[in-house]
């Protein structure tokens, strides 16, 4: 893929991966999944939209990060959820303005995951998407996205371990996401979001033209 516009939404697919789980698929790094988690959400909020189906382990996080920082977290986060799990919502969930409920099927579980993702993938314009850690779902979601966004950039941090090391090897990535630990300038990098670019309390305080949110335009230089 080329340039990206700067106006598409990042897909984020992640999970803390649990061995005890019938969908594990590999060991994973707590700490490193917490800490490009972070960095994601230290490049992006405020610049870039974030859609995710949210998970019990990371929605806290989101949430956490998003208290610190002085833009509307509503605005700039889009969580999916199938209401097969209303009852189960974590606490933080009440804290997102945009939670978008999918309806369960009367099939159950798998069913109402792939009913959740597949509105969730077609239903938003992507023009990246990230996957950190994570079980069988993160990997049926890489799927969908190469199904159904096939022309976006893809970011599996094999550092992360879990499905996302899988995705890694399933393409040819950039060696970088393998070796890569310093999520912040790496996201910079790939996401192409300026060190320079503000942060905006909402998308639509954001200018279209990406030259247009820099803080210093004329000494716009690109992260190496």
């Amino acid at each position: 893929m080329g340039q990206l516009s700067g106006s598409g939404a990042v897909f984020l697919s992640a999970s803390v991966p649990d061995n005890s789980s019938e969908n594990f698929v590999g060991e994973g790094d707590s700490a490193a999944i917490a800490a490009a988690v972070s960095g994601l959400l230290y490049v992006t909020l405020g610049r870039r939209k974030l859609v995710w189906g949210g998970h019990p382990a990371i929605t806290p996080m989101v949430w956490a990060f998003c208290e610190s920082m002085e833009v509307d977290y509503g605005a700039w986060v889009k969580l999916f959820q199938s209401d097969l799990f209303e009852d189960d919502f974590p606490e933080e969930n009440a804290f997102f303005k945009n939670v978008t409920l999918t309806k369960r099927s009367p099939l159950g579980l798998e069913k109402s995951l792939e009913i959740m993702r597949e509105q969730m993938i077609s239903e938003t314009a992507l023009e990246a998407a990230v996957f950190i850690g994570g079980m069988k779902g993160v990997l049926v979601e890489y799927k969908m996205i190469r199904e159904y966004a096939p022309s976006i950039k893809i970011l599996p941090l094999a550092t992360t371990g879990g499905a996302a090391s899988l995705i890694a090897l399933q393409g040819e990535f950039p060696t970088k996401f393998s070796r890569e630990m310093d999520y912040v300038a790496l996201f910079h990098e790939e996401l192409e979001v300026d060190f320079d670019e503000r942060r905006y309390r909402s998308p639509s305080a954001q200018p279209k033209n990406v030259v247009q949110r820099l803080e210093n335009p004329r000494q716009n230089k690109k992260p190496k």
